[in-house]
Parts: structure tokens; C-alpha cells; sequence
């Protein structure tokens, strides 16, 4: 390459850098795409033609630059078109680039070329031919990531890159220009951490003199920003040490690290690799974002108003392991700020930013940071202001995405706010976790939840005029995610408003869980919010999800549960069910954890059950549910950690049977299957030991006992209707040994746990013995013999049974 020498100064001020994109930002489409090279004359276009072909059919490196050189002189970048990139690139290939730059990193001496000549050339290279998103996602393209990485952190040439080309290339070259990474091992063509290339970018501090210059730096982030625009971009670049590399570059100060750098530490951090970046690189992102809290504390308030969109970045995902004291300390350093902040006056514009920032600052520790009550106050105040005047616009007004974003923000807050005012408001001396709101005066706790009820009023008009071909709209999820949280808490206050817009919920709800591969984008968005959401795969399940615990509160008034059941809500509530124990049974350890949308949904199908018995004989969705409950419940009994799931299967399931009219024929074996699992699943809550002392809650049942007592004793309950509209299942009961079991516990055991369970139990045996002779005789023959108070003082079953009541 010696013969090239005479054409790197031309070559090193290459400009595709520049030119094509902005000076290297952007990564996507350029000028030149919409005008297809016509920008070419005649002349320019035979010259060309002529230094394609002598691209195609150069013998050497020297040739190749020598003909580039031509391209570049002849014919601007700007000029060039997609196409014509496209043959340079098949005449040229990666290989020319990436050697160049390890040519350079190897500080080869034979070379004839200076190491940053040969870098600044080939960085140019790479930055004009990543402008093809074709090119861009090219696996030799990709190899030289760990090097443009090296260069932005450690400056173009360092003795620890010498160092490490040396040890990934021991033996020598005969030829002028290094293999590329392309040409060396396969580990660096997959990209993992550990590789050599990987290591170039971080594995020594640069000298601090080690700079690069702004033409060189700005065709690396060219190279970067173009692959991070790929749908795989942001997983190729964390795979290859991009985040640890650029808060090197950032902590270095080097050139365009704050303007580019974390741009793309931006870009990389608001996509699902966010938690995946966190993980792998804890240390260095959180020192990055101790760094930019102290520099937003600094600055100027202009700066600050700038600074707010780009912090939300890098605050890391709710959860995620680090220093949480430390952490703490950063968090209350904002907060410090953005006090003043929000007191001041400020353009809808500019407190978009902050309120969104502030959301994501109350997701990682609620209130208790947040600041005074009084401020806490103002805090939900004007996020219900900006959500006001941003929805109670005349139908058919565009929302900009920048007002969705701070909406979305705003939404946060307000359901942040939601849970702890509503209890404050409701029971001023309800003991809560001492914290900012709950702190709240009683006074200020009811004007939180007045502002929250108009923004939630404008919410709902805003739902109302909602087009089912929105559904697939992420902001739209967002607004119906918030209403949901509140009325989770509250379905008291607008309960015309609420009503009207049911139709509507179900709608979107059922739209959703029927068609979940419909809205990728949903998915998507979820993944990529600036303010926390569960993250994890889309499956459709999850509107229905955040809307379940109003269901089950409105399933239990009469007026909106006729509208439920003028829209199906049953039918939905099964299929739900239905999809979700589908997915749990395939899953075993760990991997079934506890649903508690599942829990919900019985609870809300148990309230159709109790007010609406017509409903359930007649419609066939309670057949389906039936034969459901018979499959799970016999796997769910010997599932601990699903206790509180099997005791709402069980007595749904109860629930049910007691609507039901005795069997003509014989049982059903799925019938029989289910009472049967009940009997022995109800019988082992209660434990009388060895002792004669009171009964106590089972082993299995004592850590779940609270959610599980109320189900349990409805559960009884209901046995004894299922007894009363079934006869058989006495018999089952005596085959089964529950009835046994139960009066020998009761004669040997002083006293129930409380009033409640003793009341429950009273209620199935005195059915037992209704129905069933043998039952009756068994039950006499105990409460002789017993004089137990647990048993004695069962007055009516005494009655029953023909025994003289005989309670102390």
C-alpha cells in the first residue's frame, strides 16, 4: 500500500460522514434516495462508470483507493444513490475497510500509511456504505463495531489495541493490510462479550491526550446510529460492548460523546435492551447517570429543561440491583431540582418534560421522596391540569406525540397518587407506610381525589370518542390503563359515566384477548416506554387484565352488572380463564407462579353466580366453566403455592353446582371428579391434631389462610346447596370419608377458629343430615357421644339431628 500514500490526505477528508447524514447522526435515509443519483451529469455519470469498473477489477489496495479517490473528487456523496452505493460496495466490499482499521490497530510498520490515515479512511468508508440499511446489518459490517468502539472511547490508535490486535493476530501478515475482523475468529463474527474485539473498547483508560478528531468521530456514530435504526440494532451494539464503551467515551469526555454518545446510549436504553443493558452493565451506567444528575443539578434552567427528557433514559428499569441507598441519594438530588421547577411558571412545552421526568422518579420509589405533602399535592394537580386540557378537546382533534408522551407521564402519577389518597380519603385514620402522601391531611387527601376525578371525568370523554380502528393505538391502551387503576379503587364516584362507557371496555378488552398477534406495535411500545411498565411479551391478555378488579366491583351492583350481562362479560371472563390456565399448566416450579388476574376473574364470575342464578343455568359459557374447573382443580391441589387459585376453583365450582337440578342418570365423571377433589381439598384446611384443645388451620393452609379463609367458608356454604340440589353427593361424602373425618375433629376439639368457619360448617352438615338418613345418624351418634363445644353448640344441627341443645 506504499503507492497509496499520495491519495490518503484527499481520502482522509472523505465526506459521506458529513454529507450524507448531518455530520454522522441519523443513520436513515438521505437526500440521495429521493433523487436517485439525478443529480449526476452525463460527464459525471461516464466517469464513474469507468471508476466502478476499475473498482471491479483492481488488482490491489492501491488501485481500489486510487479509484475511490476519483469517486470521491468526481462525484460528491451527497450525489451518490442507493444503487450506486450498492455496486461500490459489491466492488469493494467490508474487507477493505475493516483491514484498514486493523492495519491501524495493529501499528503494522510496513504499511506505508499513518495509523490515523488508514483509520479515518476507513471509518469514512463504512460511515458512507452504512447509509444502506442492507449494508448496515452486514455481518462484516458488524465485526468492526468492537473497533469503531475503540477508537470513540480510547482515541484511534492506543497501545492497548496494539496489544490486543497483536493477540488475535500472533502470526504475522504477509500482506500490507491486517485481516479483517470478518477474516478472524468466528467468535468475533458472533459479537459475545468475551472476545478479543469486544475487549478493545474498555479494557484500558486512554491517555487523556488521546482525542478523535470530529470528522473521524462523527463517521463512527454514523457507522453506530445506522445499525442501532436496524430492528436488531440495539441487541447487536449491547452485544458488543457498546454501553460500556460509551460512558468510557462520556466519562473521557471525548469528541461528540455528549452529543452523540448519548444520543445512542439514549436510543439503546429506551428499547427493550434497557433491562438487558442494566444487567450486563450495572457499574458503569449508574456511575453515567450519577455523573448526569450532578451535571443537571449544575446547569442552567434552560439546560435543565433540556436535560429532563434525556435523564429519563437513563434511569434504570423498577427493580433492577443497584446501590439503593446510593441510588436513593440521586433520586432525592432531582427531586431537589425539579421542586422549584414545578412551582415555577411554564409553557405547556416545557413542563411536559418534567412531569415525565418526575413519573419515572415516582415509579422507582414512590412518594417517599417525592418532597413535602404540600408539593405531592401540587405534583398530581398539575399532571390532572395537563391531562384536562390535553383530552377535553372537540372530537376529532389530533393528539401531538409529544403531548401523548407527557400524558402517558401524567398518568403515571395520577395512579401513583391513586391508591393511598383514595384510603386516606376513606378512612382518615387508616395506618399507611409513612411517606409523602401519606401524610396527607385529611382536607388535602379529598382535594387530590377531586382533581383526579375531573382528569378521570375527561379521561372517560376522551375513551368515548375512541374509534374501534384505534384499538391497536398505544396511547389509547395507556388512557385505558389509567382509567382501569382508578377504577380498581373507585367505582363510586361518575357512576353514570362509568356505566355508559362499560360497552366500550369490554370492547376493547375482548378485541384484544380474541386477536393478540393484531398489535405487534402494542408490544413493541410496552417494551420501549420512558415510564416503567411491566415488561415482558405482549399476549393480549393484559387489557383485560388491568380492567378485571373494576369488573368485579361493578359485577356486584345491579345497575352496571345488567350491562355486563347485556354485553357477554361472562363469556369473556371464561375464555380468559380458560386461555390463562391454558398457559399455567404447561408450566411447572417456579414457572406457574401466581396469577392474580386469575383470582380475580373467579371472584368476579363468583358475584354473577350469587345474584344472577337464571343467568347461569341458562347461559352456556357456565357449562365450559364447569368442565374447566373439573380438569384444573385436581392438579391444582397439589400445587402449594396455588392454594388461594385452587380454593376460588373450588368454590366457584360449588358455587355452580348448587343452581344445578338433581341428576336423572348417572353423574358425569367429570362431575363426580370435581366434588370428589373438593371434599378431600376442603377437608384439609382444618387440623384438630393430637390435642384436645381448639382447631387449628392446617400446616398447608395457615400461610394463605387470610386471602383462603372467606372462600373456604363459602365454599362449605355452598356444599351445602350442592347437597340440597344434588342428593348424591351424600353419598360421595360418606364414600370419600369427609363426613367422618369432620365429626370425629369436631368431638375431639374444644372450639373452631372463629364464629364464621364454625357457622359454615354448620351449614353443610345440617344439610347432610336434611338429605341423607345415614348422615343424620352418624351426626346424633357424634353429638351424644361428644360434649365438645365445638359440636354442642351447633344449635340448629342439633335440631336437626333430634339432639336437646345443650350449648354452655
Amino acid at each position: 500500500m506504499a503507492d497509496g500514500a499520495d491519495v490518503i490526505p484527499a481520502v482522509s477528508s472523505l465526506p459521506p460522514g458529513k454529507e450524507d447524514q448531518g455530520g454522522g447522526e441519523g443513520g436513515g435515509e438521505s437526500e440521495r434516495d429521493a433523487g436517485g443519483g439525478g443529480g449526476l451529469t452525463d460527464t459525471q455519470r461516464e466517469v464513474l462508470e469507468k471508476c466502478l469498473r476499475a473498482l471491479k477489477h483492481a488488482k490491489n489496495d492501491s488501485h481500489t483507493l486510487a479509484a475511490l479517490l476519483l469517486i470521491t473528487r468526481l462525484c460528491p456523496a451527497s450525489q451518490l444513490d442507493k444503487p450506486t452505493l450498492r455496486r461500490i460496495f459489491e466492488a469493494v466490499g467490508l474487507n477493505l475497510p475493516a483491514r484498514l482499521l486493523m492495519t491501524a490497530v495493529r501499528g503494522g510498520e510496513h504499511s506505508g500509511l499513518p495509523p490515523h490515515e488508514l483509520i479515518s479512511l476507513g471509518t469514512a468508508l463504512l460511515a458512507a456504505l452504512s447509509t444502506d440499511p442492507d449494508m448496515a446489518c452486514h455481518p462484516q459490517l458488524l465485526t468492526t463495531i468492537p473497533l469503531l468502539l475503540g477508537i470513540l472511547a480510547n482515541g484511534p490508535v492506543s497501545d492497548q489495541q496494539k496489544q490486543t490486535a497483536q493477540e488475535q493476530n500472533p502470526e504475522s501478515n504477509p500482506a500490507n493490510v491486517a485481516k479483517s475482523p470478518g477474516e478472524s475468529e468466528t467468535s468475533n463474527q458472533r459479537g459475545d462479550d468475551d472476545s478479543a474485539s469486544n475487549r478493545v473498547s474498555t479494557s484500558k483508560k486512554p491517555s487523556p491526550s488521546s482525542k478523535v478528531d470530529e470528522a473521524m468521530a462523527a463517521d463512527c456514530y454514523q457507522v453506530l446510529m445506522a445499525v442501532c435504526a436496524l430492528p436488531r440494532g440495539p441487541d447487536q451494539l449491547l452485544s458488543r460492548g457498546t454501553v460500556p464503551a460509551l460512558c468510557q467515551a462520556v466519562e473521557q469526555n471525548q469528541t461528540f460523546s455528549h452529543e452523540r454518545g448519548l444520543s445512542l446510549l439514549g436510543c439503546i436504553l429506551s428499547d427493550k435492551t434497557k433491562d438487558k443493558a442494566w444487567s450486563k452493565h450495572p457499574a458503569e451506567l449508574f456511575t453515567l447517570l450519577v455523573s448526569l444528575s450532578k451535571d443537571f443539578c449544575q446547569c442552567t434552567d434552560q439546560a435543565r429543561l433540556d436535560m429532563c427528557s434525556q435523564l429519563v433514559h437513563f434511569l434504570p428499569p423498577v427493580g433492577v440491583a443497584v446501590e439503593s441507598e446510593k441510588l436513593k441519594e440521586v433520586v432525592s438530588r432531582v427531586w431537589g431540582v425539579l421542586r422549584p421547577m414545578m412551582q415555577a411558571k411554564l409553557t405547556p412545552r416545557q413542563i411536559g418534560p418534567i412531569l415525565v421526568l418526575s413519573a419515572c422518579l415516582v415509579d422507582l420509589y414512590g412518594w417517599e421522596l417525592v418532597g413535602p405533602p404540600k408539593f405531592c399535592c401540587l405534583l398530581v394537580n398539575r399532571a390532572c391540569v395537563e391531562v384536562r386540557m390535553g383530552l377535553e378537546e372537540p372530537p376529532g382533534n389530533e393528539l401531538s406525540p409529544e403531548l401523548q408522551h407527557t400524558l402517558t407521564g401524567c398518568y403515571r402519577i395520577m395512579e401513583a397518587a391513586i391508591e393511598q389518597a383514595c384510603s386516606l380519603g376513606l378512612s382518615p385514620s387508616t395506618t399507611l407506610p409513612q411517606s409523602s402522601v401519606s401524610s396527607l391531611s385529611l382536607q388535602q387527601s379529598r382535594q387530590v381525589l377531586r382533581v383526579l376525578e375531573e382528569a378521570f371525568s375527561a379521561i372517560m370523554y376522551h375513551l368515548q370518542q375512541v374509534d374501534p380502528s384505534r384499538y391497536g393505538d398505544p396511547f389509547i391502551f395507556a388512557t385505558f390503563r389509567a382509567l382501569c387503576s382508578w377504577l380498581a379503587e373507585e367505582t363510586s364516584c361518575l357512576k353514570e359515566e362509568v356505566t355508559a362507557l362499560l360497552p366500550f371496555l369490554l370492547s376493547y378488552a375482548q378485541i384484544h384477548l380474541q386477536d393478540e398477534s393484531a398489535n405487534q406495535g402494542l408490544s413493541d411500545w410496552m417494551a420501549k416506554m420512558s415510564v416503567s411498565e411491566g415488561r415482558g411479551a405482549w399476549t393480549g391478555k393484559e387489557a383485560l387484565r388491568y380492567l378485571l378488579p373494576a369488573l368485579c366491583h361493578l359485577s356486584a351492583e345491579e345497575g352496571p352488572r345488567k350491562v355486563l350481562l347485556t354485553h357477554n362479560t361472562p363469556n369473556l371472563l371464561v375464555d380468559f380463564l380458560s386461555q390463562s390456565w391454558t398457559s399455567l399448566k404447561g408450566k411447572s416450579g417456579l414457572a406457574s407462579a401466581r396469577d392474580p388476574s386469575m383470582e380475580t376473574t373467579c371472584s368476579a364470575l363468583l358475584n354473577f353466580t350469587v345474584t344472577e342464578p337464571e343467568s347461569v343455568r341458562t347461559n352456556p359459557c357456565f357449562r365450559t366453566l364447569e368442565a374447566l374447573l373439573s380438569e384444573a382443580l385436581p392438579v391444582l391441589v397439589h400445587k402449594p403455592h396455588l392454594l388461594v387459585l385452587a380454593a376460588n376453583y373450588c368454590t366457584l365450582g360449588l358455587m355452580i353446582g348448587r343452581l344445578k337440578s338433581a341428576a336423572s342418570g348417572s353423574v358425569e365423571a367429570g362431575q363426580r371428579r370435581f366434588f370428589s377433589t373438593a371434599l378431600r381439598f376442603l377437608r384439609g384446611a382444618l387440623d384438630s391434631g393430637s390435642s384436645p384443645g381448639p382447631v387449628k388451620v392446617s400446616v398447608s393452609w395457615v400461610e394463605s389462610w387470610d386471602e383462603a379463609a372467606e372462600l373456604w367458608r363459602l365454599g362449605m356454604q355452598a356444599l351445602g346447596g350442592c347437597v340440597r340440589a344434588q342428593p348424591w353427593i351424600t353419598t360421595l361424602v360418606r364414600e370419600e370419608g369427609w363426613l367422618k373425618h369432620t365429626l370425629t375433629m369436631l368431638g375431639q376439639c374444644s372450639m373452631l377458629p372463629d364464629q364464621h368457619t364454625q357457622d359454615a360448617l354448620e351449614e353443610a352438615l345440617s344439610a347432610m343430615a336434611e338429605q341423607c338418613p345415614l348422615c343424620k345418624q352418624e351426626i346424633r351418634d357424634m353429638m351424644v357421644r361428644s360434649d365438645k363445644v365445638a359440636l354442642s353448640c351447633m344449635r340448629n344441627l342439633k335440631m336437626i339431628a333430634g339432639v336437646k341443645p345443650t350449648c354452655r
